[in-house]
């Protein structure tokens, strides 16, 4: 099973390539433009330019599901929060549906059910992740929602939490442990029409994402 990657280029989405090329694990990394791709072609990792906001269809080509680990980041607008985590999420999902792709991974939040109980800031990043969520769920096409805490830059444990009471409460989770839980999911291919929440604890992954 190929996965493309949406939003290779990311923080999670660069340590997810790596770990799947360690793990001899096909892919493909979807980047924005020409200069991105050298990152990837000197680690010996198959990528191809697409804009998710135009035209990413080509992108798609031998791969058998698709990962969307895409997001606006910290420091843009509403606007590009709308057109990337909800809109692009979208089209992805409708022509992973289209073409049949025997899944879609989706990287949400913690808590994107609840929007307003986000701080101020962040609410419109959360609705965008709820909304696209809800679409997928219902756009015909074998999913998993992952839903990590607040992302922090610590090495990989390599052990989670899929409850925030498993977790003591504690809401946070390394990029390095969500990169490896979703190379566990990307290959567990019996997995389907799951959601799991992501956060630092103490099983390993493949006992926590049964």
């Amino acid at each position: 099973m190929s996965t493309l990657v949406v939003g290779a280029n990311g923080q999670i989405g660069r340590q997810f390539c790596e770990l799947a090329r360690d793990a001899g694990e096909p892919i493909k990394a979807m980047v924005r433009d020409e200069a991105q791709q050298a990152w990837f072609e000197e680690r010996g990792i198959v990528s191809v330019v697409a804009d998710l906001e135009g035209n990413f269809h080509h992108a798609f080509d031998g791969c058998t599901q698709v990962l969307f680990a895409a997001g606006s980041g910290p420091d843009t607008g509403p606007d590009k929060t709308l057109m990337v985590d909800l809109f692009g999420a979208t089209r992805v999902a409708d022509k992973a549906s289209e073409l049949g792709l025997e899944r879609m991974l989706l990287v949400s939040a913690l808590r994107a059910e609840n929007p307003l109980d986000a701080p101020e800031k962040l609410r419109p990043y959360m609705a965008a992740k709820f909304a696209a969520d809800a679409y997928l769920r219902a756009a015909g096409v074998s999913h998993l929602i992952v839903k990590p805490g607040r992302l922090t830059d610590e090495p990989a444990s390599q052990r989670i939490a899929t409850s925030l009471e498993e977790a003591d409460g504690t809401n946070q989770v390394s990029r390095a442990n969500v990169a490896h839980a979703l190379l566990h999911l990307a290959k567990s291919t019996q997995l389907k029409d799951r959601e799991f929440v992501l956060l630092d604890g103490e099983r390993g992954i493949g006992d926590a994402l049964r």
